[in-house]
């Protein structure tokens, strides 16, 4: 069972696959040149003009953009570890120094030592909620950080799971990159939205940072169907919010289960749970050749995606040593 990517369980909403059915008949026909009807659905949704929204393939695809628009080989981005896998492989096509900053043993980011670290960086990533930990700072503590960074460093604030975090946890990004005009947020259409064969990600920032990625935005780059299928969620977000709720339920019965076995795990916001590194290593309980399929991350722990009640039984069933 693949619970390594953190996919949604669920195939597209029922509207958007039939958007995206109807679509193909157009696909003898190029897209926007420009994506500019996505960048407008984009913005008019998340409240900012259509100047503050870049678009890319996948929040990966707009993270090798901002790397290529604004940083030069020997630069250096500062990364808290573990993260995003994605993060030091275009670090690596794009010839950045990067400067590892450990997390705190609660999972968090280190955001002091992120802070020291950060002086002379081009970009600093924090991930909220962070991959693999599920952890999120609170937005008092994200400010401080954020006031002690020069602005000439790009703060990358990936929010790729987003959708999954509780009102109360949220912050209010609009107002964010208005306070802090050197953070660009990254979002994207694969995670809730259950979207991640079609790579539609997107940036929001300040008009400076913005513009110079737009200048940089690929023709014919982003694929219709994406546009429609991105319409057709947005009109359907009662639905979508319905499979949310499921998933966190899901995530919450999870750890629960997991306590009950006496295995700890991290209290994260997103969907999947991650496993500190225990006593035992992870790859004898998950060896994925005909268990259960997780992701091994870098530093001995194990992020597994929330699936379903059948998936949690596998996981638990692994972890019994039935697996």
């Amino acid at each position: 069972m693949a619970l390594s990517l953190n996919e949604n369980p669920f195939p597209p909403l029922p509207a958007v696959q039939t958007a995206m059915i109807e679509s193909i008949q157009a696909a003898n026909r190029y897209p926007e040149f420009l994506p500019e009807s996505l960048r407008h659905l984009i913005a008019d949704h998340v409240a900012v003009p259509d100047e503050q929204v870049v678009v890319g393939a996948g929040a990966t695809g707009v993270l090798v953009q901002v790397m290529h628009a604004f940083t030069s080989p020997g630069d250096r981005i500062v990364l808290p570890v573990p993260t995003f896998e994605g993060y030091t492989i275009a670090s690596a096509m794009t010839r950045l120094q990067v400067e590892a900053v450990p997390l705190l043993a609660d999972g968090h980011h280190d955001l002091d030592a992120m802070a020291d670290a950060a002086s002379g960086a081009r970009l600093v990533v924090v991930c909220r909620p962070h991959n693999p930990t599920g952890t999120v700072e609170s937005a008092a503590t994200l400010e401080a950080f954020l006031a002690r960074l020069s602005s000439d460093t790009i703060v990358i604030l990936d929010e790729a799971y987003v959708e999954f975090v509780a009102p109360q946890w949220r912050i209010d990004a609009v107002d964010l990159i208005q306070r802090f005009p050197n953070v660009l947020v990254l979002r994207t259409f694969s995670k809730a939205y259950g979207l991640a064969g079609l790579r539609i990600g997107y940036a929001i920032g300040s008009w400076g940072l913005t513009a110079e990625l737009w200048a940089m935005q690929l023709p014919f780059g982003m694929g219709s169907t994406g546009l429609v299928a991105v319409a057709a969620s947005y009109q359907a977000e009662s639905q979508l919010r319905q499979r949310i709720r499921l998933i966190t339920s899901e995530r919450r019965h999870l750890r629960m289960r997991l306590r009950a076995m006496g295995v700890p795990s991290i209290d994260g916001h997103a969907n999947f749970v991650y496993l500190p590194v225990g006593d035992r290593p992870w790859r004898e309980v998950f060896d994925g050749a005909d268990g259960v399929r997780v992701k091994h991350c870098a530093d001995g722990g194990v992020r597994i995606t929330v699936g379903g009640r059948s998936s949690t039984g596998a996981v638990l069933a692994a972890l019994r040593g039935r697996g």
